[in-house]
């Protein structure tokens, strides 16, 4: 690197006298399996030469790890090493999940000349979004992160797979710690220095939270770029976020959304990413025709698989009201009200949904819906099936007495046993106000079947996905003061679910 700093990295060489490209790939996890599988030998079995190399300050690679900090400089200087190499075939790709995505988005802030396609598999190039984004810090994720990042080197095998069955648990007891910061380095000791910096919101430090990210790479890229993801996948919005903006400009840009977690990216996921991957490799890396028929690949969860043009947008909806006795229908209510009280010291639970965590995703979670902090509101048994797909949204008539507060909204879905499952979440802090709410959920792509039902769920919280609000207006960082916020929802026409509705899954046609 430019500072005299070395980085250590496995070359995968392809017994071919013709190779078909060369891959570069950056991580922090390793080069050892299941990434250098997924993401080594697979590829240089095909005939690509695979350079897998250890970012700096892990698993060998001298300095320190920073998280984001140097990946942009040390992306670029192991491009000007890569053009060194004898093998090297003139052009190469970029491929990758998660952090892998990260520093494929900090190459492209300045994309060198030999860079002919990009694969990036639920990768973010915003963390300062990914973290603060609905104005609550998302303690789960990162906290969790951190934790593992500090302890992955730590030898002995037994010991961490036992570290790694522990982990959920360890940090949700952290998280309940006051203040956050206190709690986290009890969890952390020595490790993840950077954990503090990231517990002061992006307003407090906005140049901090620049060096986080790789927001001018979407209007930097050309070549390219193939977009994965899953519909319970932490960084999902990113990646939409990336794909929109991409194809605004022109740039050549495909997207593949599953029914996965974060996790399942590899698992679950892992043969739709690995053959998509492979597809875009061959067509604009080695030349091979496309076969992609369209740019967008959506699954519908509870469905299946379809094939569009572009993301859908706009089109039908469907108005659902949120009713007295917990009930959800097509007309407004009565003007009446019902309350619910969330205390910080008891904060009301994570159940499924978006999380980096091995019990996030689609779960069932009929004991949210019983929690007396909890409003739910279900409708009647539906006559036929209701596909949505889109971004749904849910306005309430909303007051609360205390002006520090977060609203939680779920959608799910109840069968006919009474089962509910998840479907998506939304979240939003509110700092110094009380009034009309409007939530934008998570974007979905979800089949409701005949005979079941939709239900809505409110609440002031989601703990440990996010950072429970004190109602003191305190920082995260250092914040112990801990006061309730009774919520009220009006039932009249500003309370409603805004739910793209239709009878049958989008079509290219």
């Amino acid at each position: 690197m430019r500072d005299g700093v070395e980085l250590l990295a496995d070359h995968y060489e392809p017994r071919t006298a013709h190779p078909a490209g060369t891959i570069l790939v950056r991580a922090p996890y390793g080069r050892r399996f299941p990434f250098t599988v997924l993401f080594g030998s697979i590829y240089a079995t095909r005939g690509y030469h695979v350079v897998f190399q250890s970012v700096r300050g892990t698993f060998g690679s001298g300095g320190e790890f920073t998280p984001m900090v140097n990946e942009v400089d040390d992306g670029a200087d192991t491009v000007v090493w890569l053009r060194e190499q004898p093998w090297f075939t003139g052009t190469f790709a970029t491929i990758g999940l998660s952090y892998l995505g990260f520093t494929q988005w900090a190459l492209l802030t300045d994309p060198p000349p030999e860079l002919a396609a990009a694969v990036i598999t639920v990768g973010p190039h915003d963390f300062a979004q990914s973290s603060w984004g609905t104005g609550a810090f998302s303690l789960n994720d990162f906290l969790g992160w951190s934790d593992m990042v500090s302890h992955q080197e730590d030898p002995g095998l037994a010991q961490a797979v036992m570290r790694q069955a522990l982990a959920g648990r360890r940090v949700q007891t952290a998280a309940l710690d006051l203040p956050l910061a206190e709690g986290g380095r009890a969890l952390l000791g020595d490790g993840a220095q950077w954990y503090e910096s990231w517990l002061r919101p992006p307003q407090d430090d906005p140049e901090h939270w620049r060096r986080l990210g790789a927001v001018e790479a979407l209007d930097r890229v050309e070549v390219p770029v193939l977009l994965l993801s899953g519909w319970q996948d932490l960084f999902l919005d990113q990646t939409l976020t990336q794909y929109r903006h991409l194809r605004a400009r022109g740039v050549p840009t495909a997207l593949t959304v599953g029914s996965w977690t974060h996790t399942q990216m590899m698992t679950k996921g892992g043969p739709t990413v690995v053959r998509e991957t492979l597809d875009w490799l061959g067509t604009h890396l080695s030349g091979r025709p496309d076969t992609r028929r369209n740019p967008v690949r959506l699954h519908i969860h509870n469905d299946g698989w379809v094939e569009l043009p572009d993301l859908p947008t706009g089109g039908a909806h469907r108005d659902l009201y949120l009713l007295p006795g917990g009930r959800l229908g097509e007309t407004a209510g009565d003007a009446t009200a019902s309350s619910f009280t969330y205390d910080p010291a008891h904060p009301t639970p994570t159940i499924g949904g978006r999380l980096l965590s091995s019990k996030g995703g689609y779960r069932e979670d009929s004991a949210l819906a019983r929690r007396a902090d909890v409003l739910a509101f279900t409708g009647e048994p539906l006559a036929a099936d209701v596909y949505t797909v889109g971004t749904p949204v849910l306005e309430l008539t909303h007051r609360a007495d205390n002006p520090h507060h977060d609203v939680f909204v779920r959608i799910s879905e109840v069968d006919a046993q009474g089962r509910s499952h998840n479907v998506t979440d939304g979240y939003r802090r509110y700092p110094d106000g009380s009034g009309p709410v409007r939530v934008e959920l998570d974007a979905v792509a979800h089949r409701f079947a005949a005979g079941s039902r939709i239900r809505v769920l409110v609440a002031g919280g989601s703990h440990p996905r996010y950072a429970r609000n004190l109602g003191t207006g305190e920082p995260a960082l250092s914040g112990q003061t801990l006061r309730s916020a009774t919520h009220t929802v009006t039932h009249d026409e500003g309370s409603r679910l805004i739910l793209p509705a239709a009878d049958g899954p989008p079509s290219a046609h």
